[in-house]
């Protein structure tokens, strides 16, 4: 699945394209995509501008004029494309071998600047989908999530808070969209890594007996937004189908420290560690055994 800096790319890169958009038509070549399309999609969105676009953890969110928002998950495979142009970040630009038969949903756009396009959203595993709120708030995939990472409410102390008795392991509650929104399975290794954190370390042993945050903690969000940022700056990683707003991939998993490196030796400066993996909850984690430990 997309985290958060594949989103954000994607934001990115469509934002300047979109906001001031006129959505002159839409045309839905199937029913559905993970779920139904919502009724009404078609007739909510002819005739409106695009607003903003914006993202909320791992979702797009469209504003239109009107008030309504469009939200947007893209799955495993789901992506933006421009029919008619690309954006202009050369270094990581291609253009995939897209079958239309995977293009289900058209929008015929018109930009008082960029003049008229089709934006197309294709999937060929359909786990994504889109909705559509007259309040966005009241959607069921954004309430109950925690802070932004990037954000100023995404602290050590916020983290100490929300982790005070926890027994959970640490990789687990960072997972937890609750504690905080947005991370996934590929930059919580990289950031618990670099943080020098075991991922099976408990999460409520990172606070003092005060209910503060330990040192570590406060190493740790740093690590986050580290990561986070530097992901963001690669257009975020491609393992295996992601595509940004350009049709092309990301680069950060060239980066990557740990994830998906068992059995490679530790990057960091000094340390002669191997890269090990284990399962958690049905998920690899990848860490070194040497230099990550209990704080």
């Amino acid at each position: 699945m997309p985290e958060l800096p594949e989103v954000e790319t994607v934001r990115r890169g469509l934002e300047p394209w979109l906001a001031g958009a006129r959505i002159e038509t839409v045309t839905l070549n199937r029913a559905d995509l993970r779920f139904p399309f919502p009724s009404g999609l078609k007739a909510g969105l002819e005739g409106d501008t695009i607003a903003s676009v914006g993202r909320r953890a791992k979702y797009l969110l469209i504003g239109l004029e009107s008030g309504r928002t469009m939200l947007s998950h893209l799955g495993m495979t789901g992506s933006w494309r421009f029919a008619e142009h690309g954006i202009d970040k050369a270094p990581r630009y291609y253009e995939p071998g897209t079958a239309p038969k995977h293009d289900h949903l058209v929008f015929d756009i018109a930009h008082p600047a960029h003049g008229k396009s089709h934006l197309i959203y294709a999937d060929p595993r359909r786990f994504g989908f889109l909705d559509l709120y007259d309040d966005v708030a009241a959607s069921p995939y954004l309430s109950g999530l925690g802070p932004e990472p990037l954000g100023n409410d995404f602290n050590a102390a916020a983290l100490a808070r929300a982790f005070v008795g926890k027994k959970t392991p640490i990789k687990a509650a960072l997972l937890d969209q609750r504690v905080v929104a947005g991370l996934g399975n590929i930059y919580v290794s990289e950031a618990l890594h670099r943080s020098h954190i075991l991922p099976t370390v408990l999460a409520g042993s990172l606070v003092t007996a005060a209910g503060g945050p330990k040192p570590a903690l406060e190493d740790l969000v740093q690590a986050v937004r580290q990561v986070l940022g530097e992901a963001i700056v690669s257009g975020g990683s491609t393992l295996r189908d992601f595509r940004n707003a350009e049709g092309g991939s990301g680069y950060f998993q060239h980066n990557f420290a740990v994830y998906d490196r068992e059995g490679e030796p530790c990057p960091t400066p000094g340390c002669h560690g191997t890269v090990t993996r284990i399962v958690q909850s049905g998920r690899s984690s990848f860490f070194c055994p040497l230099c990550q430990m209990q704080p």
